[in-house]
Order: C-alpha cells, then sequence, then structure tokens
C-alpha cells in the first residue's frame, strides 16, 4: 500500500488471485496486530528528528465506512448521527523551524465497541477514551529521544488536566488549544484574565484551509500572561499537584467579515513566553497543526480514499487503516518537499535501489533549459518529488500551479511500476 499509494487489495494483487488471499489473510492473521503495524510508523522517524525541535502535533480523525443495518461489518458508531467506523489517532514530527514532516510518531486505532453508561465526568482517566491522548504522549518521549526539544500539539480535545500534570519534563513542552474556561490560583478563570488583559500586537495572518472552513487572510490581535491554573474536582484528576504554571497566549480577530466566525485562539504552553516574539512563536507553532489536517485528507477523500474500502470485517479495517496511514505520511512528504524549503533527503521515503531508478529518470526529463529542469539538490526529497510530479503528468515549469497530492500520488504510481520493472531488467527469461 505504501509503494502503490493503494487500498485496494485487488489492484495490489495486479489480477493474481492467489496473492489477494494472500493479503486477506495476512490482515486476518491473529499474529499480525494493529500495535505492531503502529509501532511500525517510526522507524524513520526516529534518526529524522535527531537534534531538532520538533512539533509532536496529535489529532483523531473519523473515518467513516459505508454500513447498512444488516451490515455493520462490527464497526461501532463515530461522531454524531449513524455513521459507522474507526478512528484514527495519530501523531506527526514536525520540524519546529522548516514546517517539514518528518514521519509519524505514534498513535491508535479502533472501535467503538459500544455506548458506556457512567458519564464522562465520573470516570477515572483510565477509563476514559480521551486516555489517548497522554498514552501517545507518553509514546513520543521514547520515539523522539533523538530530538533536542519536543513540543506536544493538539486542538482543544486534548485539553486534559492529567496532561498537564503529568507529561512535560525536561526538553518535552505542551502546546494546546483551550476547551476548558479553568479555575486559576488566586480567583476567576482563564476569561477573565484574558479579559483584563490589553492587547500588546496586532498581525496579518493566513488562515489554511481545513475542513470546517475555507483559506482567507485576516488581522489577528494578540495578549499574554502567566496563569496558574487550579486542579479540577474530578475522578480524572485525583492525586494530582494542586496546581500547574502554563503561559497564556490568546489571539483574537476583533474584525472579522459578516458572517464567518471570528478567529479566537486561547492557547496554553509549558514555554516561556517572556515577550511579543515568544507569544507569536506560540502562535506560529500552533498553527503547524494543519500538518495533520493534511494527513487526514490525504487518507481519505483527496488522496487513497480509504473510505470506500469493502472489507468486511472491523478487525481487518482497522488494521488497512494503519497501513493507511503510513502511506498518506508519504505523500504529506512529497507535497511539503515539492517546494525545495525544507531540505530533506530524499531517503527519508525512498529506498537506496529506488533512488537509482529516481536517478534514471531525471536525467531523461533534463531539458534544454534551466526551466525545463529539475531544480533541486540531487537526492533530496524535493528532487524526488519533481521526478513524482513529472511521472504524474505536471509540466515541470515553475510558473505552472505547483502539483497537488492527486498528481503526486499518480505519479508514485507509476514511479513504483517502473521501480518494480528496473529490479527485473536483468532477470534472465528461458
Amino acid at each position: 500500500m505504501v509503494a502503490r499509494q493503494d487500498v485496494c487489495l485487488r489492484r495490489l494483487s495486479e489480477g493474481e488471485r492467489a496473492r489477494e488471499v494472500g493479503f486477506h489473510r495476512l490482515l486476518a492473521n491473529d499474529k499480525v496486530t494493529v500495535e505492531r503495524l503502529i509501532e511500525g510508523w517510526s522507524e524513520q522517524t526516529v534518526s529524522a528528528v535527531a537534534e531538532r525541535h520538533v512539533l509532536a502535533i496529535q489529532d483523531t480523525s473519523e473515518i467513516n465506512f459505508a454500513t447498512t443495518p444488516g451490515r455493520r461489518r462490527g464497526l461501532g458508531e463515530i461522531g454524531k448521527g449513524g455513521g459507522r467506523g474507526v478512528l484514527v489517532h495519530a501523531m506527526v514530527a514536525v520540524d519546529a523551524v522548516s514546517g517539514s514532516c518528518l514521519g509519524l510518531v505514534a498513535g491508535s486505532i479502533y472501535t467503538r465497541k459500544g455506548r458506556v453508561g457512567t458519564p464522562h465526568a465520573k470516570r477515572a482517566l483510565k477509563d476514559k477514551e480521551s486516555r489517548r491522548w497522554i498514552d501517545t504522549a507518553v509514546a513520543a518521549k521514547s520515539v523522539l529521544a533523538k530530538a533536542a526539544t519536543i513540543t506536544i500539539v493538539a486542538d482543544r480535545e486534548s485539553d486534559i488536566f492529567a496532561e498537564w500534570a503529568t507529561v512535560p519534563g525536561g526538553n518535552v513542552h505542551l502546546l494546546t488549544r483551550v476547551m476548558h474556561d479553568r479555575a486559576v490560583a488566586g480567583g476567576g478563570t482563564l476569561s477573565s484574565v484574558t479579559a483584563a488583559l490589553p492587547f500588546v500586537g496586532t498581525r496579518s495572518l493566513e488562515l489554511l484551509a481545513t475542513h470546517k472552513r475555507a483559506a482567507r487572510s485576516t488581522e489577528v490581535s494578540l495578549r499574554f500572561s502567566k496563569v496558574e491554573v487550579c486542579r479540577p474536582n474530578n475522578p480524572g484528576a485525583k492525586g494530582l499537584a494542586s496546581a500547574v504554571l502554563l503561559s497564556l497566549v490568546e489571539v483574537v480577530e476583533l474584525h472579522p467579515p459578516t458572517g464567518v466566525e471570528p478567529v479566537h485562539w486561547r492557547l496554553l504552553t509549558t514555554h516561556e513566553v517572556g515577550d511579543i516574539a515568544a507569544a507569536w512563536q506560540i502562535v506560529d507553532w500552533y498553527r503547524l497543526r494543519w500538518v495533520i489536517e493534511q494527513l487526514f485528507r490525504l487518507m481519505k477523500t483527496h488522496g487513497l480514499r480509504l473510505e470506500d474500502s469493502q472489507l468486511a470485517s472491523a478487525e481487518v479495517l482497522i488494521k488497512i487503516a494503519a497501513v493507511a496511514t503510513k502511506a498518506a505520511a508519504v505523500i504529506l512528504q512529497l507535497v511539503q518537499a515539492r517546494s525545495g524549503k525544507g531540505g530533506e533527503g530524499a531517503g527519508n521515503a525512498f529506498s537506496p535501489s529506488e533512488i537509482v531508478v529516481l536517478d534514471s529518470l531525471n536525467a531523461g526529463y533534463q531539458g534544454r533549459t534551466a526551466l525545463q529542469s529539475n531544480p533541486h539538490p540531487s537526492h533530496s526529497l524535493a528532487w524526488a518529488a519533481w521526478i513524482v510530479a513529472r511521472l504524474g503528468g505536471w509540466d515541470g515549469y515553475p510558473s505552472s500551479k505547483p502539483p497537488g497530492p492527486i498528481t503526486l500520488r499518480h505519479g508514485l504510481e507509476y514511479f513504483r511500476a517502473i521501480a518494480k520493472g528496473w529490479a527485473l531488467r536483468d532477470v534472465c527469461m528461458p
């Protein structure tokens, strides 16, 4: 699936019935576990993050598979309404300076077994689905051990006091958008703290497209402060520190366009925020959360179309989702590399033998002028992305629109077929 950028087992089998049956048997084998597949996500990431400041960005995506009342495929409810499917919780490693995706880190994939009768507020943390945010953050510490600094970034659902009280330490920080208007030491709440603060800076901001909004430009205002967040009175926080000292950064769009939801980000972090420049840096790191939104789009409508899978059981669909997440991460790395700004090596996504094939293809695509030639350093990921994009139908001119995920996906599929043929070039037929 990673090689062909496809999740359809019939196409991956290339018409060979025995191979298709073999794929099904592999995925149905009890020894092939989703936990081991997820462990494999980070094999290349471990070395890629060395000596960097890494943003470990995590989020959850709902994969909605088509079902009927008579054919639920063992899938539980997701989201609102009658949707059935699996939930993919993933973490990606992103370079804090360049914004380049360095690979997957950790996560979990599961389907819900049914509704829980005990109210969420009365359950211990170990019995809550939200435990995944903390478990993934803890797993990141070992996977990213070679990084100089780790900042775990997440959206509002990750605003859990137990995470603030237990995960940070040493070179590990948290940066999360606030969900709860938490009580602070000395009285009041986070909202009352920010309401008393003056705005100290204004800046134009480019809002990237997500599944909830279109891309647009806007102007936002900034304010920040130190806060001491108090431990909540619930079972999930029992036995934790009475308070944690954090930095609070708030960004507000004071004059939004008519009919558009204004930007209002209230961010908490363990990083020291001592001046305006440091506060804007926190905002910019949070904005890179967009990278994981791209990963999920590539798994679904803009790439692998994982939700179209017709495989029969939840167990197998969960394993398919684990492999598809890795495949989507490869496309994401190529999409990002096309500009050449990140400086990552082709070895982050291609094997040494595949780089030999890329060398040969690159020679064939070199034109008579500089505008018709690969402009990127040899064996960089940007160099490889340029070649793959040409295979996918892009004309290669700098004035043309950059190749998108679909073009790169088509190019990868074509490239893998060429690479397979290249591997057979010295095979002698009787």
